[in-house]
């Protein structure tokens, strides 16, 4: 659970056209007890604590450790503040920052609590999945290399190399190489037989990168 019941912080703005309907929403979710807790700040009288929080836009809200920036309508924040109570919320965040271009935002979301890392695994899961945010939460994975946030998920990548899609099995193999773990050296060693030449190529790859360690 990211959080029970996210509290959500409004910053509005004098003649914003798009604040008060987001103000309308957030009171209705707090009515609805997804939210616990409304703070609502006039950034033109407090640009102290806009500043403070890093709000340059409004309407600029956040939802538990979600940062929305701009217009959003009811049912999109009721879906983020469910998010925000489920354990696949974070893998969510992070799409939603890379679609934007926000790669920094997200390596700092993930930064701020590395537990996070492990939902992205969702993604990877993902063959489908958007070529730039998976290309984002690779590079995100790879600045792990050899720490103990990626260890600590070993289990669940060893997994994925039972996967039917060849792309994840690859993936997979790329990730267990980072971990710097002797434990994969027989995984890896297995996956240079797979059907996938892609598979045997990077499983061969991830091997090399185990030596060089």
């Amino acid at each position: 659970m990211l959080d029970s019941h996210p509290d959500a912080l409004l910053f509005i703005a004098p003649g914003c056209p798009h604040c008060p309907g987001v103000l309308q929403a957030l009171s209705e979710l707090l009515k609805e007890s997804l939210i616990g807790k409304l703070t609502v700040v006039n950034a033109a009288v407090h640009p102290e604590l806009a500043q403070e929080q890093g709000a340059r836009t409004a309407p600029w809200l956040k939802l538990g450790p979600f940062v929305l920036a701009g217009a959003y309508g009811l049912e999109e924040l009721r879906q983020w503040a469910r998010w925000a109570m489920e354990g696949d919320g974070a893998a969510h965040y992070v799409e939603h920052l890379l679609k934007q271009g926000g790669f920094r935002q997200a390596v700092a979301f993930i930064a701020e609590n590395t537990q996070r890392l492990k939902p992205l695994l969702a993604v990877v899961a993902d063959p489908a999945a958007n070529l730039e945010v998976r290309l984002g939460v690779s590079a995100i994975f790879e600045s792990y290399e050899g720490k103990a946030a990626l260890i600590d998920i070993m289990p669940d990548l060893l997994e994925l190399l039972r996967h039917a899609d060849h792309r994840v099995r690859a993936d997979a193999c790329h990730l267990l190489g980072l971990t710097q773990s002797a434990e994969v050296r027989a995984p890896l060693v297995a996956c240079t037989s797979d059907e996938s030449l892609e598979v045997r190529e990077i499983a061969q790859e991830a091997l090399d990168n185990l030596t060089d360690a």
